[in-house]
């Protein structure tokens, strides 16, 4: 059985951005594309916030993101999710700034997600914010899928 992979918005957004002149963002744009080249390796889920964030800025920009993941299943945000992504912030894991980071987080724990692929790296994939993240998530009564960047997932480059 493939394991469940949530893709968050910011993944998206470096899949299908112009070609970056700054390394760190290229070698984040490269391993983004070798999750996609590997997608077939997980079940792959997007939600409707990650559609709704996806339509918003540049319209061809935009236009490029939604087809992206037109053929992604999305899961639903539940009630569920909403008290999740509430308790998240309540326990200062995710800034208050931000819900709907916390609502990405309570999609994947409500839906049993495995992994949480994300390219935030200021409110969810960093040392402090996963363990914060997932103390939250298990004290709500949940299991925290990992989180994590495509590289992380997929491992470095071996050649």
């Amino acid at each position: 059985m493939k394991r469940k992979l949530y893709i968050e918005t910011s993944v998206i957004s470096y899949l299908t951005a112009r070609p970056s002149k700054d390394i760190i963002v290229a070698g984040r744009q490269a391993s983004t594309r070798d999750l996609w080249d590997n997608l077939n390796e997980f079940d792959p889920f997007v939600s409707e916030l990650v559609y709704n964030e996806s339509t918003k800025g540049d319209t061809v920009a935009a236009e490029a993101r939604i087809n992206a993941i037109s053929n992604l299943p999305e899961l639903d945000i539940t009630d569920e999710c909403h008290i999740l992504a509430q308790a998240i912030i309540k326990d200062g894991a995710v800034p208050s700034q931000f819900p709907e980071d916390a609502l990405h987080i309570a999609i994947g724990a409500v839906h049993n997600i495995d992994f949480i692929v994300t390219l935030n790296f200021k409110h969810i994939n960093n040392p402090v914010t996963r363990a914060l993240i997932r103390k939250s998530v298990e004290s709500n009564g949940y299991q925290c899928p990992e989180l994590c960047s495509p590289d992380e997932l997929i491992g470095g480059n071996d050649e």
